[in-house]
């Protein structure tokens, strides 16, 4: 019935946050026009957690070495804006964008879903 998750990032530098996107992290994309670059994404998947406060959406990238990923993009001059921190769930840190967006990445210590067969 699905064929993929289309996850928007609203960033007061657009132009420059895609760049980061595309030198940085190396994500392939394609350019839907006049240099509007959409990012393929690593497998994803989606989670429902309570609230008591205002509904808001998250947007995660996992990785499966997360000291190693952020040593590699901070060789690549990302800008760590997170130190790694042992939530129980997984490990957790973030790299700034340019636009000054923090975008956080966790190694998962709990069992995910985006590795099941189809």
């Amino acid at each position: 019935m699905f064929s993929g998750a289309h996850v928007i990032l609203y960033t007061r530098d657009a132009e420059a946050d895609r760049a980061f996107l595309q030198d940085v992290f190396r994500f392939e994309h394609v350019d839907a026009g006049r240099g509007w670059l959409i990012f393929k994404l690593p497998p994803a998947e989606i989670a429902v957690h309570p609230t008591e406060e205002e509904p808001k959406h998250e947007v995660y990238l996992m990785c499966d070495d997360i000291a190693e990923t952020l040593r590699t993009l901070e060789d690549r001059g990302a800008e760590v804006s997170r130190p790694v921190s042992d939530q129980g769930w997984g490990l957790l840190g973030a790299v700034r964008l340019p636009s000054g967006t923090e975008l956080p990445l966790y190694q998962p210590r709990h069992p995910v879903a985006h590795s099941l067969s189809p």
